[in-house]
C-alpha cells in the first residue's frame, strides 16, 4: 500500500473510537421491572431452566448465535508470527465480516499460550460461552493437531478458516472451471503449491469430491512432496508421491490445474505454457499472486484465471464461505462440522455461480451484465443470494450426517 492507504488504514481503525466491534444490549434496562428481569432475581428462573436442561441454554442466552474467533498469534495474515495481541485488527475484522454477512456474533479472543495444550485447554475451558470455534491464524503443521484435539473434546463446531474455508471455496471455483475446461475432476492432474494449511485442506477436500491422489503433485519450499524425502512431517507424508519429479517446473508440465496458496511471483510464462490444453490457474497468494493474471493470460490465451483479488475475475474470498457455513451450523445446533457439510457448502457455491445475477450484485460491482463463464466462476462476495443458498445446504447436510442437535429451521427453504 503507499503512503496514503497506509494512513487511511490506521485511521479507519482509531477513529472515530478504537476498533472495529462494540457490545450492545439486545434487551431494554430502562425500568426497575426490566432491571429485575436482566439480573436479579429474575436471572435465576433461566439458570435453573439451564441446570435442568442443558439444551435450554439455545433458547435463554445466546450461545445459539455466538462465534469465538480465536487465535494465538502465530500465522498473522502473511505477516508470521506477530503475536496473540499483534492478531487482535484481523480477528476484528473476522468479527465485523461475520455480523454483516451471516448477522453471527462474535467474541474475538487472543490467547497469548506458551504452549500448545496451554492454548487447547484454554479453548476448551471457555468454549461453553459459544456456539462455534472458529480458529484463526495459526501456523501449520500445529493448527492440524490443535483442531483435532479441539474436535474431540468439544460438542460445538471447530473450524480453521485458513483451512476449510480456504478449501471450500477453491473447490467451488475449481468445480466450475473444470466444467467450463471440458474437464472432470477425477481425470485432472492437479499442482498444488504451499503445503500448509490452506494447501494440505484443499488437497484433502478435493479427493473426497473424486480427485484421485495420484493424480496430485503437492509442492513445497524444497520442491515437489515425493515419497524418497525424509524431512516430511506427518500431514504431508499422507500426499507423497513415488514420482521423478522434482521441481515446480516438473510438476505443472502437462498438469491441468494448478492451485498456488504459497507466495509471489513463483510462477514462470514457462510454467504455464507446459501445462496441458485448457489449463486452470488459481494463483491464490495475497496481496501478490505466484503468477499475475495478465502475464498467465498472456502465455496461454485458452487459461481460466482465478486471484485472490478483489481486482480481477473470479476472486476467492474466505467470505463467501465461513459465515455461511457457520451459520447453517448454529441454527441446527451442530455438534461439529462433518464433512458432509463442507460438501455441501461447495456444491451450494459452485451452483450459485450458474444462476442469473441479479441487478442489485451488478449495481453492487457496477456491472452491467454478468454470467456463468470464465471470467465468473464463483459467487462474488456481495451476492445477496449467499445467505440463502448456502446456510440450508450445510444445515441440511449437518442433519443427513447425524450432527445436528435441532430440526431443519421453519424459516430455510424447503
Amino acid at each position: 500500500m503507499n503512503k496514503e492507504m497506509k494512513q487511511a488504514a490506521l485511521d479507519y481503525h482509531a477513529l472515530p473510537k478504537p476498533g472495529k466491534t462494540a457490545v450492545v444490549s439486545t434487551k431494554p434496562c430502562e425500568t426497575q421491572h426490566d432491571l429485575s428481569l436482566a439480573y436479579t432475581p429474575g436471572v435465576a428462573e433461566p439458570v435453573r431452566a439451564i441446570a435442568a436442561d442443558p439444551e435450554a441454554v439455545y433458547r435463554y442466552t445466546n450461545k445459539g448465535n455466538l462465534v469465538a474467533v480465536i487465535t494465538n498469534g502465530t500465522a498473522v495474515l502473511g505477516l508470521g508470527n506477530q503475536g496473540a495481541l499483534a492478531c487482535k485488527p484481523v480477528l476484528e475484522g473476522k468479527a465485523v465480516l461475520f455480523k454483516r454477512f451471516a448477522n453471527i456474533d462474535v467474541f474475538d479472543i487472543e490467547v497469548d499460550a506458551p504452549s500448545r495444550d496451554e492454548f487447547i485447554d484454554t479453548v476448551v475451558n471457555i468454549a461453553p460461552t459459544f456456539g462455534g470455534i472458529n480458529l484463526e491464524d495459526i501456523a501449520a503443521p500445529e493448527c492440524f493437531a490443535i483442531e483435532e484435539m479441539l474436535r474431540a473434546r468439544l460438542d460445538i463446531p471447530v473450524f480453521h478458516d485458513d483451512q476449510h474455508g480456504t478449501a471450500v471455496i477453491i473447490c467451488a471455483g475449481l468445480l466450475n472451471a473444470l466444467e467450463l475446461q471440458g474437464k472432470k475432476l477425477p481425470e485432472a492432474q492437479i499442482t498444488l503449491l504451499g503445503a500448509g494449511a490452506a494447501g494440505l485442506a484443499t488437497t484433502h477436500l478435493l479427493i473426497v469430491l473424486g480427485a484421485k491422489r495420484d493424480n496430485i503433485l503437492l509442492v513445497d519450499s524444497q520442491g515437489v512432496v515425493h515419497s524418497n524425502r525424509p524431512d516430511l512431517n506427518i500431514y504431508k507424508r499422507c500426499y507423497a508421491q513415488p514420482t521423478g519429479k522434482r521441481t515446480l517446473a516438473d510438476a505443472m508440465h502437462d498438469a491441468d490445474v494448478f492451485i498456488g496458496v504459497s507466495g509471489a511471483n513463483l510462477v514462470s510464462p514457462e510454467m504455464v505454457r507446459s501445462m496441458a490444453p485448457k489449463p486452470v490457474v488459481f494463483a491464490l497468494a495475497n496481496p501478490d499472486p505466484e503468477i499475475r493474471p495478465e502475464v498467465a493470460c498472456a502465455a496461454r490465451p485458452d487459461l481460466i484465471m482465478a486471484t485472490g483479488r478483489s481486482d480481477y475475475p473470479n476472486q476467492v474470498n474466505n467470505v463467501l464461505g465461513f459465515p455461511y457455513i457457520f451459520r447453517g451450523a448454529l441454527d441446527v445446533h451442530a455438534s461439529s462440522v462433518s464433512r458432509a457439510m463442507l460438501i455441501g457448502a461447495v456444491h451450494a457455491l459452485a451452483s450459485l455461480a450458474h444462476e442469473p445475477v441479479p441487478a442489485e450484485m451488478l449495481r453492487a460491482y457496477g456491472l452491467k451484465h454478468l454470467e456463468f463463464g470464465p471470467q465468473y466462476i464463483i459467487p462474488k462476495p456481495l451476492d445477496p443470494r449467499l445467505i440463502e443458498v448456502v446456510p440450508p445446504a450445510v444445515a441440511r447436510a449437518a442433519i443427513d450426517s447425524g450432527v445436528a442437535r435441532a430440526g431443519y429451521p421453519p424459516h430455510y427453504p424447503v
